[in-house]
């Protein structure tokens, strides 16, 4: 999974970086400032104290579900901090991008006083495990100015900090996920901490002090099966989800037994959400219909964030306070009398809803390691009779919040549960559906796709079939820009570097209360500087491969920190003002129209069957050995236990 040293080169993370890869002197790391450690998450708040959902007094008005007409208020309330709060970070992405032409000084001062101008950017990042979560973290940290040199030549920080939404679905929920159950702590501090992000031990073998011995190994798997034994104590259905989010929240969150406490609808009481200082956060998971096994796209689609969790298709087309997910909701409410319950949004059940594919991994996997209690291996195989082997990828909410809602279309209306699965099983395996919802009116969304479709590179399946499913009723009259055939997409190289679609507005025919789909800005993971493309399903990674993959995603984000296209940065910021300057009325700059040329489809179709798909190392190619004169050195990776230290490119002449 490496590049040969003989041709490795590259600025990744926390490089000095320029158009060209230069010497870099190794960062002193002898001192760690408190802004670099991880914060403990201030708010585990269940209230049972632990992993299982409690029965609570209501509030004074009781929640109630409501139809998915418009954004919840409290959305609304959020969004009118945010968008105020993404100006200066993207006046400053496009002053630095110094877009020929284009006055973004004027630009964002009109935005300022008209937030309908300003741009309204989303980052999606797909589906894949680990692999997902490393890739796209790449992609995060390339766009966070919170870490060094992210905004010198060829960066593109500050993207992160313009952007109003962060959307994930499966392996990519684990990174959402985890950013916001660590109190959205940069890539840098996650990378930095012990508690966190150590993926040599997989999760059948425990945190690495787990997995130093057999006994400890014991206590660990003991502890997850006592969690989730108290939720079932509770009265509450358990399912392989739990098992497996409960696993998983060892590697992802840093609290103490993977913060059984945490919720996901915490986030919300949290100081820097509801300063609206960060992104919005969403996953992404399909439902299941009652009797049905196979999903396809007609399947609907749910997501959760830290308000509300359910769905704006019209199957369901409804929404549940998150917070208290689990209360007896019937036809909407709670019943006179009724009590609410709170803690079922349990952040590692919610990331492991949104990729409960890997129930089947976990099952297949479980007893082959020494150690795994068979207190545990009991309570799996009793759970497996209750639901049954085909319904083992199932997460259940029970009681079903959208019992008796929405009747003629609700496929679960009947139904006492709510059986959800992970979000990419209908081939949508990039979370747009949430994000290319009218009402939320983004205009750009940057989407990072680690799917799986050839030799495990993505192929651009995701983004047609989010494409293919706006022809059907299911999608409700919202729009997505037009996605070429599989071939087309390896042929024009699509899958190998970034591309636009949807750029031409007039290219949309809209109905009556129809509009515009955001710009995509697909950035597809492909052999920039380490082949990334490990297997869904490898379970554990040396923290040398977690960095050459995180560092891959960054030189993707980047194209190398401008190695590859020194004009990145600009087409990035032409990207995001695009659909702003179509509302207005305005030409585009010939330097965004240059951009265009280069990263849009055209409409150009080659559907020819070329073989096997092995692409080419393509920092490696883009700087060849063309006269033996250059000598390209090894990347070093110096990473301390405390601080991420610099991974540097060393050019030897």
């Amino acid at each position: 999974m490496h590049l040969p040293s003989s041709l490795l080169i590259a600025a990744p993370l926390l490089a000095n970086v320029s158009a060209e890869p230069i010497r870099i002197p190794q960062r002193d790391v002898s001192v760690v400032s408190t802004s670099q450690q991880l914060a403990v998450r201030a708010l585990p708040n269940s209230p049972s104290g632990g992993y299982a959902p409690a029965v609570v007094d209501c509030p004074k008005t009781k929640p109630t579900l409501r139809k998915a007409v418009d954004l919840s208020n409290e959305e609304k309330d959020w969004l009118s901090i945010r968008r105020k709060n993404t100006i200066q970070p993207m006046r400053d992405l496009l002053k630095r991008a110094n877009i020929t032409g284009f006055d973004s000084e004027t630009f964002m001062n009109e935005a300022a006083n008209n937030i309908s101008q300003l741009p309204n950017v989303a980052i999606a990042i797909s589906g894949g495990g680990y692999r997902a979560l490393m890739n796209g973290a790449g992609f995060v940290a390339a766009a966070d100015n919170r870490i060094q040199n992210t905004t010198g030549a060829g960066g593109i920080g500050g993207l992160l900090q313009s952007s109003t939404y962060l959307a994930g679905l499966s392996g990519g929920g684990w990174l959402v996920g985890s950013l916001f159950s660590n109190n959205f702590s940069s890539i840098e501090t996650l990378l930095s901490e012990n508690k966190v992000w150590d993926f040599e031990n997989s999760i059948f073998k425990g945190p690495k002090e787990a997995g130093l011995s057999t006994v400890n190994r014991i206590q660990y798997w003991s502890e997850v099966a006592k969690e989730v034994a108290k939720k079932k104590d509770a009265g509450f259905e358990t399912s392989i989800t739990d098992y497996w989010g409960r696993a998983l929240s060892y590697q992802l969150i840093g609290a103490d037994m993977g913060g059984p406490a945490y919720t996901f609808s915490s986030i919300a009481q949290t100081d820097n959400f509801q300063k609206a200082e960060t992104p919005f956060p969403i996953l992404v998971a399909d439902g299941r219909a009652p009797g049905d096994t196979i999903i396809s796209l007609n399947a609907t689609n749910y997501e959760f964030n830290p308000f509300e969790t359910g769905s704006w298709d019209p199957t369901v087309y409804g929404f549940a306070p998150t917070k208290y997910l689990g209360a007896n909701f019937s036809n909407g409410v709670i019943p006179s009398g009724g009590k609410c319950v709170e803690g079922l949004d349990q952040a590692g059940f919610v990331m492991g809803t949104s990729s409960t594919l890997f129930n089947q991994f976990l099952l297949a996997n479980i007893s082959s390691y020494d150690g795994v209690p068979d207190v545990l291996i009991e309570a799996v195989t009793s759970v497996l009779k209750e639901i049954g082997a085909k319904r083992d990828d199932v997460s259940q909410i029970i009681p079903n919040p959208f019992l008796d809602w929405n009747n003629r279309t609700n496929p679960n209306a009947d139904t006492l549960e709510l059986d959800l699965v992970d979000g990419g099983e209908d081939l949508q395996n990039i979370p747009l559906n949430p994000l290319t919802q009218p009402v939320r009116a983004v205009d750009v969304i940057f989407a990072v796709d680690s799917s799986a479709d050839v030799t495990n590179w993505p192929n651009g399946t995701a983004l047609r079939a989010t494409y293919e499913r706006t022809f059907g009723s299911i999608s409700n009259g919202t729009l997505f820009p037009s996605i070429p055939d599989d071939w087309t997409f390896i042929n024009l190289g699509f899958n190998n570097r970034p591309s636009f679609f949807g750029c031409d507005v007039k290219n949309f025919t809209l109905n009556a209360n129809q509009k515009v789909p955001p710009l995509i800005v697909y950035v597809p993971n492909a052999p920039y500087t380490a082949l990334s493309n490990v297997s869904t399903f490898d379970p554990s990674y040396t923290m040398s491969q977690r960095n050459d993959i995180i560092g891959n995603g960054w030189n993707s984000a980047t194209q190398g920190n401008g190695t590859l296209d020194s004009e990145w940065p600009t087409c990035v910021a032409c990207a995001v003002i695009s659909r702003s300057l179509d509302r207005l009325g305005r030409q585009t700059p010939a330097a965004c129209k240059t951009c265009f040329e280069r990263y849009c489809w055209n409409g150009t179709v080659n559907s020819k069957d070329t073989g096997v798909y092995m692409p080419e190392f393509k920092i490696a190619d883009a700087h060849a050995l063309d006269s033996g004169a250059v000598a390209i050195g090894k990347m070093v990776n110096v990473w301390s236990s405390v601080v991420v230290g610099v991974v540097a490119a060393t050019l030897l002449l």
